[in-house]
């Protein structure tokens, strides 16, 4: 049992520390797809844009991982 999570902890700490949890969105690319959003749809508040990219993450079953960012903007941009 002690070396199961010793397993888990070191998978979730980094070299430098942080702990990282493997449940934690790709801050970056969701930035990045907020951003693209906000240009092509720049009549459209952030929070209207967030509700949008939650609703596509709603119909695929509460995930976004395994898409395309070209894909999630386009089925958010759908939704807008």
């Amino acid at each position: 049992e002690n070396s199961l999570q010793k397993i888990s902890i070191c998978s979730s700490v980094k070299s430098s520390g942080i702990f990282v949890s493997p449940y934690a969105l790709n801050l970056s690319s969701f930035t990045k797809l907020i951003r693209r959003l906000q240009v092509k749809h720049a009549g459209f508040s952030r929070a209207e844009i967030v509700g949008a990219v939650q609703e596509v993450r709603r119909m695929n079953k509460g995930v976004l991982s395994g898409l395309a960012i070209s894909s999630i903007e386009e089925k958010a941009s759908a939704i807008l």
